[in-house]
C-alpha cells in the first residue's frame, strides 16, 4: 500500500476515534436536543425555543447545590445590580434551607426597608404577594421581591421563635447600603467607633462585603486609630457574605503575613492562594470577632483567617458554612448567565469552610468559637436580640412590648469585652 494511502487511512481512523469519543461525551446533549425538537414539533401548543432552553438549563442547575443558579436574559440587569451593591429591592439576603427548601432570610441590611419594617434574620418567607414560596427557586424569589422603586411588595413571614405568619407590606427602594457600621450613632447620624461605657474599646460591624467595604473599613479604622484603642471588637453576626476580594482586603488589614484563604476546585486542586502583604492596622490591640449561625461566606473567610493566625478569638456560635465560590459564565448569544459553583473556600489551616450535605455533625466545616467563648443565642432569645439591635440602629421608639424596651445584655458582646479587659489587665 502506498505510504500516502496509509497516512490517509490513519488520519481517517484518528478522526473517527475523536468523533466517537466526542459522541460518547455528548450523548446526553444529543438526547436533550432530541427532546427539544420533539416538543417544538409535536407539543399541543406552540412554544418558544428560548423558553424551552431556559427551562432545560434551570432543570439541570436545579440538580446542583443551592447556590448554583441560572439568570435568564430578562433578569440580567437586576442581577448585575446586586453585584455592584446598588439595586432596587427591600434589602434582604435570602437562601433556601438545604433540607426543607424553605425560603429563609439570612439577614436584612441595616437601615433598609425590610430592616425598618421588622424583617429579621431567620425569618421564614412563606409567600410573596400572596404567592406561596414552596417550590420557588431562589432566583425566582429574588425577582418577585424586586421591582420598581416606590411600589410595595407583601411578604408573608414567620419570625424565628414564633408560629403565626404575619403579612408585611414593604416599599421597594433604590438601595446603596453602608456596609461598615458602629454600635451607636452620634447626634449628626455618623457612627461612633467606640463602645459606649467601655473606655477605649473599638467596635466595628460589617453587615455585608461589597465593592465599598474596603474603603469604608479603612476610613473607620483610621478614625479609630486616632483615638488610640486598647481593644477591638469586629462584629460579623448576621453577615451573609459578599465579594471574595472584599473579604481578602479586610483580612489583610489585620494579619502580617501568610495565607488568608485558598480556593480549591474539583478533586481539591488549589486554584488561587490569597496572602497578606504586611499592611497592618492596629497590630498590637487584642481583638475579638463575633459570629453566629447566620454568619456566612465572605464573613466566614475573615473570621477563619483571624482565628487561624491567632490574631483574634472568635466568640459566639458556629457559622452557617457557606464556603463555595460561584463563577459567572456568560452563555452564547445573550442567553443569560450561569452562576455555577466551581470551587470552595479553605481556611489557612487547610480546613474546608463549606458545610457538606447531611454533614451537620461533622466537626470541621464553618467557623466555631474558640474554646470557652461559645455563646448560643436562638429562638425567642435570638429574636429579641435582633429586635433590640434594630431599635438601637434606627434610634426610633420600639413597636414591641415593654420587655423589648428594657436594656438588653448582649451576652456575646459582653464575652468579647471581658476577653479584651482581661487581655489588657483591666478588671471589668
Amino acid at each position: 500500500m502506498p505510504r500516502r494511502n496509509l497516512h490517509l487511512l490513519l488520519a481517517v481512523a484518528a478522526i473517527s476515534l475523536v468523533c466517537y469519543l466526542q459522541k460518547e461525551r455528548s450523548r446526553y446533549g444529543h438526547a436533550l436536543v432530541g427532546v427539544l425538537n420533539h416538543i417544538e414539533r409535536r407539543y399541543l401548543e406552540p412554544i418558544e425555543g428560548a423558553k424551552l432552553f431556559e427551562g432545560a438549563v434551570e432543570g439541570m442547575v436545579g440538580r446542583l447545590d443551592q447556590y448554583s443558579t441560572y439568570i435568564p436574559p430578562e433578569h440580567r440587569t437586576e442581577f448585575e445590580e446586586t453585584v455592584t451593591g446598588r439595586f432596587v429591592g427591600v434589602g434582604i439576603e435570602i437562601s433556601l434551607d438545604p433540607k426543607t427548601r424553605q425560603l429563609l432570610v439570612v439577614a436584612p441590611l441595616t437601615g433598609q426597608p425590610a430592616y425598618e419594617a421588622g424583617i429579621r434574620a431567620g425569618d421564614k418567607i412563606t409567600a410573596i404577594d400572596g404567592l406561596s414560596t414552596q417550590g420557588l427557586s431562589l432566583e425566582d424569589a429574588k425577582q418577585r421581591i424586586r421591582g420598581k422603586p416606590g411600589l410595595p411588595v407583601v411578604l408573608t413571614v414567620v419570625h424565628e421563635g414564633e408560629t403565626k405568619p404575619v403579612e408585611m407590606s414593604i416599599i421597594r427602594a433604590v438601595l446603596e447600603a453602608e456596609t461598615v457600621l458602629g454600635d451607636t450613632r452620634k447626634p449628626d447620624s455618623t457612627w461612633s467607633w467606640f463602645l459606649s461605657g467601655y473606655d477605649g474599646i473599638g467596635y466595628l460591624r460589617i453587615n455585608s462585603f461589597s465593592e465599598r467595604t474596603k474603603e469604608e473599613m479603612t476610613a473607620a479604622l483610621e478614625r479609630l486609630a486616632a483615638g488610640r484603642p486598647r481593644g477591638l471588637v469586629l462584629d460579623l453576626r448576621n453577615n451573609p457574605g459578599g465579594l471574595l476580594g472584599a473579604a481578602v482586603s479586610i483580612s489583610d488589614m489585620f494579619i502580617e503575613s501568610g495565607v488568608i484563604v485558598t480556593t480549591r476546585s474539583r478533586g481539591g486542586r488549589i486554584r488561587e492562594t490569597y496572602t497578606a502583604d504586611r499592611k497592618l492596622l492596629l497590630p498590637d490591640v487584642p481583638m475579638a470577632v463575633l459570629v453566629n449561625q447566620y454568619t456566612a461566606s465572605a464573613a466566614e473567610i475573615v473570621a477563619a483567617c483571624l482565628q487561624d493566625h491567632g490574631r483574634a478569638v472568635v466568640v459566639g456560635q458556629r457559622t452557617y458554612g457557606k464556603g463555595t465560590v460561584q463563577e459567572l459564565i456568560d452563555l452564547e448569544e445573550d442567553q443569560g448567565i450561569l452562576k455555577l459553583t466551581t470551587s470552595s473556600y479553605w481556611r489557612p489551616s487547610n480546613r474546608n469552610i463549606n458545610r457538606p450535605r447531611n454533614g451537620e455533625d461533622q466537626p470541621d466545616w464553618g467557623v466555631s468559637p474558640n474554646k470557652g467563648f461559645e455563646v448560643v443565642l436562638q429562638g425567642e432569645e435570638l429574636a429579641r436580640w435582633i429586635r433590640w439591635r434594630a431599635q438601637r440602629d434606627s434610634r426610633r421608639p420600639s413597636s414591641h412590648d415593654d420587655e423589648d424596651q428594657r436594656p438588653l445584655a448582649d451576652t456575646c458582646l459582653l464575652k468579647a469585652i471581658d476577653y479584651i479587659e482581661q487581655s489588657t489587665g483591666k478588671v471589668p
